[in-house]
Parts: C-alpha cells; sequence; structure tokens
C-alpha cells in the first residue's frame, strides 16, 4: 500500500513537470487574470451548474473451473457474476468549460500551455513573481514558486540549448 505522503509527493512532482496551463492575454495582470477567471467560473458554474449522475459499468462473468485428480475424478466450480464499478459522472462538466472559455475569450484571453522551465534555466534567472503577463516566445517557460505564484521568463537561444527535463 501507497502511503498518502508518497503519494502526495509523487503527484507534486508529476505536476512539477506538466505544462503550466492558464489563460493568457499579453499585457494583462496576474490579479486581473485571476479576478476574470474567478468571475468566469462563477458565471459556467451558475450557467452549466454540477450535475452529478450514478453509473454504473457493466457486471462480467467469471466462469466456473474444472479442476480433476489423478483418478480422473472431475469437479467443476460454478462461475459468478462481479458486479459493474458505480462512479459518478457531472455531465455538465464539458458545457461548464466550454462556457467558461467562451466568457475568457470575450475579455480577451485564450487558453495556454506554457512549458515548465528546466532545473537549471530556473537556478539560473533571480527568483522573481510574474504580476504583468508578458509576450510568449518559443523560448518562453514558466517556473513554479513555493505557494502557487509562478514566473514566466524567456531564454536566449544559447541558454536553452540542449536543456531538457
Amino acid at each position: 500500500m501507497i502511503k498518502p505522503t508518497l503519494l502526495g509527493a509523487t503527484l507534486l512532482l508529476l505536476g512539477a513537470c506538466a505544462p503550466f496551463e492558464t489563460y493568457y492575454k499579453t499585457g494583462a495582470s496576474v490579479a486581473k487574470l485571476q479576478t476574470d477567471t474567478t468571475n468566469c467560473e462563477v458565471k459556467a458554474l451558475r450557467d452549466a451548474p454540477v450535475a452529478n449522475q450514478v453509473r454504473q459499468s457493466a457486471p462480467y462473468y467469471i466462469p466456473g473451473r474444472t479442476y480433476c485428480d489423478g483418478n480422473g475424478r472431475c469437479h467443476r466450480n460454478t462461475g459468478y457474476w462481479v458486479p459493474g464499478r458505480v462512479y459518478t459522472v457531472d455531465v455538465n462538466a464539458p458545457l461548464r468549460l466550454k462556457v467558461l472559455d467562451q466568457c475568457m475569450a470575450r475579455k480577451g484571453y485564450q487558453r495556454t500551455e506554457i512549458p515548465v522551465c528546466s532545473t537549471s534555466v530556473a537556478r539560473s534567472v533571480p527568483a522573481a513573481i510574474t504580476r504583468t503577463l508578458p509576450t510568449l516566445t518559443p523560448n518562453s517557460c514558466v517556473i513554479r514558486n513555493e505557494g502557487g505564484s509562478w514566473q514566466i521568463v524567456t531564454v536566449g537561444d544559447s541558454q536553452l540549448a540542449g536543456q531538457t527535463e
């Protein structure tokens, strides 16, 4: 069994490697981005509320097995049914995301993924917090700071050469 602390640490490390996904509008302040995102999330939740449905996957049958001894006498175990897994689905989740995306688009944002900076790039720039969204280039990457803040940096081609993690 995996201990909760080990599982949490593993998920945290995997999240640190995943691209940073956000809504983006060059020149917008991060505070404005956060306010606009919250307002659009509230609108999306109001327009497409959570609509959970309980579902069950199909059951399946495990057939019985036949066992024979050395004298040729055979015995057959009976088969049995395994019930399907019960799970919950929010059927409005895709619609809510679409409403959120449209709301943010009306405010001039688009959904963007920014790659995470390599460790060597993260160590080579002074620690900071992005407060205004800069112009993104193919050499832009993000450094995730403790506490949930982040820093977008654009590195020169010579700094990116051979930098992969």
